[in-house]
């Protein structure tokens, strides 16, 4: 951080000076290392890979070497066996010995023979029969299982090579055979031995001079060595023991016989040398002879390339950084000069003085940078006036909007409905006072929290879809609903709703107005309660004293008749008609009477007027329509069961009359909390967002909020109309299992 603010106070010159050189020596540096790497890592590729080459092609040689010397070692042998039993035939020919002495001799001489240390000679049949082996438990059998004796019964004479792993060993070894045939006696003739067995036929003079005359930089060589120590092959240490001498390290020679293959570095010192030197070693081990061969350089003479390469980088970056520090401050002071003169006119305008200028006719980016400033300084010249003016009438607009503002704010203050402000996220960012008389939280409660907990839960419905009208662009008119209190009362309140926007038409929030009207509410309700109440006295009065009063007219009609009918037909005819009529008299008051009041004449209530309603519906509409009681309920407020028939009844007329229904299905539900009415038909629906100002609607939305119930309207796929009111389980609604 220090060596950071050091260089920001720098000036522009020295910056542009230290960049410049800081960049170059960096570029320097990076292009250097990246192409002493590459170098280097080309370099150690090319040894690397010339010392392996030449270390296979040692083992080549080596390899190539012994089979020669082993091959020609058992076809001797196997030859002058073959020869032996040619002498030995030839003499049985000549009558000295029988065939069976002369086989007899045969086969004691060839098993008296040795091949290295454990090799044998053996006769085996053409047909795969063992007929001579050291082993007197082999002859006699057949061995064809075996695939060399396929090749041998093959071939009859050559070379072959196999595995062979004797009882008691853990792994097969490699043998080496030579055969030749006896067609007379039948007889393939075998010489075999374990191919390690044949490291002292090894003619080392045979590659000597080849290992040798490989060279690697100026001193590098090849040299081949022994698991016991003993130099083979070597420019100046053939015949010495490496693991007896005092003079060398056994790390080297340890470490070869350990991982057998692979790359080392180690320091080494040859005889008549001064110092140790780092030693780059490829080996392989040969394991058939327990020999490592390897090609070997020094690390110092092919890194030799690199360290010229290093000086000539060095003397190179210094040259350029001495180019480089007189152009740098020579561009330096060209553009650092200007723009000093620049600083100091800066300097002259910030003290108050807009007129000066700079003189500067050049083209290059200065000059234009000096024809800006002049520019500059005449705009700000003429924004400095126009600022003034518009600072005055900036302070006079703010006086205005101030007293403007407190205007406003008297009003909303001094308004007596609840009024709120949301954001478009749903957090209050103001109330009136109005609002915590009414619901008593206050504005440090509410503001930059959501107001979910004044919103009881069957209310939710509605006020979602309050809000996605809100939301949409379009003014809430008035709804009336219910809201929670801090003290956890609920009132009636009627809401309407408007979004806000910025300058650019962008909604940024709502604000909502809460009226309280369950004063209203609790007055319509008592009006609405009297009218029902005086209803159904008159229904009850209809049907307990006008119905008797018509059933005795009706009584005493009937006698009359009975009187008249001997004496005087036509009175007793027309005496009837009188009956007949009182008799309709009386069917027409039970029936006003049940429209007066339809629930509380009826033993079962709610249940038995809508199943009424059903059957009268189908006899006077003509309407297939069904009554489905899922969870009897019993309503034990006369004004609730009446409410909720009344809103049943225009569910259904509309159904019949508007909707164009063929079939309506008024059901009742409900679980422990909740009742549910709901009144279903399959006719032509309505629209999901409609506006009407019909009475039948208004009433039906009327008589729930009067008992506190929700009622909903849809219209579902694939048509027709839903309503269903909703009521919370209270004292007066009993639902029965």
């Amino acid at each position: 951080m220090t060596t950071f603010r050091f260089f920001e106070n720098l000036r522009i010159r020295h910056k542009l000076l230290l960049s410049y050189l800081l960049t170059f020596c960096i570029i320097i540096a990076l292009g250097s290392t990246v192409i002493y790497h590459i170098v280097r890592d080309t370099i150690e590729a090319n040894i690397e890979s010339e010392l392996k080459n030449s270390t296979d092609a040692m083992l080549n040689m080596v390899r190539t070497s012994v089979s020669v010397a082993i091959k020609n070692h058992l076809r001797a042998v196997a030859e002058k066996n073959l020869e032996m039993v040619n002498h030995l035939y030839s003499l049985y020919q000549n009558r000295e010995f029988t065939e069976a002495q002369a086989k007899k001799l045969a086969v004691s001489i060839l098993l008296a023979q040795r091949i290295g240390t454990t090799g044998y000679s053996a006769c085996v049949s053409s047909k795969g029969f063992m007929l001579v082996h050291p082993e007197a438990e082999w002859i006699g059998q057949d061995i064809n299982q075996y695939a060399f004796v396929r090749q041998m019964r093959e071939k009859r004479n050559g070379y072959i090579e196999y595995d062979w792993k004797n009882p008691g060993e853990n792994n097969a070894r490699t043998k080496a055979m030579y055969m030749a045939y006896f067609e007379p006696w039948d007889w393939i003739i075998a010489v075999t031995s374990y191919r390690r067995e044949f490291s002292s036929l090894v003619n080392v003079d045979d590659f000597r001079n080849s290992v040798m005359s490989l060279k690697f930089s100026q001193s590098g060589y090849a040299f081949v060595t022994d698991n016991k120590g003993n130099v083979i092959i070597h420019p100046s240490l053939q015949g010495v023991n490496v693991f007896s001498n005092a003079e060398f390290s056994n790390y080297p020679l340890e470490t070869m016989l350990k991982e057998k293959s692979g790359t080392i570095i180690y320091p080494w010192k040859n005889p008549g040398e001064k110092h140790f030197r780092k030693k780059l070693v490829r080996f392989t081990y040969l394991p058939d002879y327990e020999w490592i061969v390897a090609s070997s350089s020094y690390l110092d003479e092919f890194y030799e390339p690199l360290t010229k390469l290093s000086n000539v980088i060095i003397f190179t970056v210094l040259g350029c950084i001495l180019l480089v520090l007189p152009i740098t401050a020579l561009i330096s002071a060209s553009i650092t000069n200007p723009l000093a003169e620049l600083v100091s006119r800066l300097e002259q305008g910030t003290k108050g003085d807009l007129s000066v200028r700079l003189d500067r006719d050049a083209n290059d980016e200065v000059g234009r940078l000096a024809r800006y400033f002049n520019s500059f300084m005449e705009r700000l010249e003429d924004y400095n006036r126009n600022l003034e003016a518009e600072i005055n009438e900036r302070k006079e607009a703010e006086v205005a909007l101030r007293y403007s503002e407190n205007r406003y704010r008297s009003v909303i203050e001094a308004m007596p409905d609840a009024m709120v402000v949301y954001d478009m996220e749903g957090r209050v960012t103001f109330l009136n006072p109005a609002f915590t008389d009414v619901f008593g939280w206050t504005a440090e409660e509410c503001v930059g929290k959501k107001l979910d907990h004044f919103v009881p839960r069957e209310n939710w419905e509605e006020t979602l879809k309050g809000l996605k009208t809100i939301t949409s662009g379009k003014p809430l008119s008035s709804v009336e609903t219910r809201r929670l209190t801090k003290s956890g009362q609920i009132i009636d309140v009627s809401t309407r709703g408007a979004v806000y926007r910025d300058p650019n038409g962008l909604q940024v929030g709502s604000v909502i107005i809460h009226r309280d009207v369950s004063e209203l509410k609790r007055l319509e309700k008592q009006v609405m309660n009297i009218g029902d109440r005086e209803r159904q006295k008159i229904g009850q009065d209809l049907h307990d004293d006008l119905c008797p009063h018509l059933i005795g007219v009706e009584g005493l009609g009937k006698v009359l008749v009975r009187k008249l009918s001997p004496k005087a037909p036509e009175e007793a005819h027309l005496a009837g008609k009188i009956t007949g009529l009182v008799k309709d008299a009386i069917t027409k008051t039970r029936r006003l009477a049940r429209g007066l009041c339809p629930v509380y004449l009826v033993d079962r209530g709610l249940e038995s007027s809508l199943r009424e309603l059903a059957t009268g519906t189908e006899s006077v509409f003509g309407v297939a329509c069904r009554f489905v009681c899922r969870m009897p309920a019993r309503i034990q407020d006369n004004l609730v069961a009446t409410h909720l028939f009344h809103i049943v009844q225009e569910a259904v007329h509309n159904a019949a009359r508007h909707g164009q229904a063929t079939a309506i299905t008024i059901t009742m539900d409900g679980d422990k909390d909740r009742m549910q009415l709901s009144v279903e038909d399959n006719g032509i629906g309505i629209p999901e967002d409609l506006e009407t100002e019909g009475m039948g609607l208004r009433i039906m939305g009327f008589r729930a909020n009067m008992i506190h119930a929700v009622l909903d309207i849809q219209s579902p796929e694939p048509g027709g109309t839903l309503v269903r009111v909703s009521l919370g389980r209270t004292s007066a609604t009993t639902m029965e299992p």
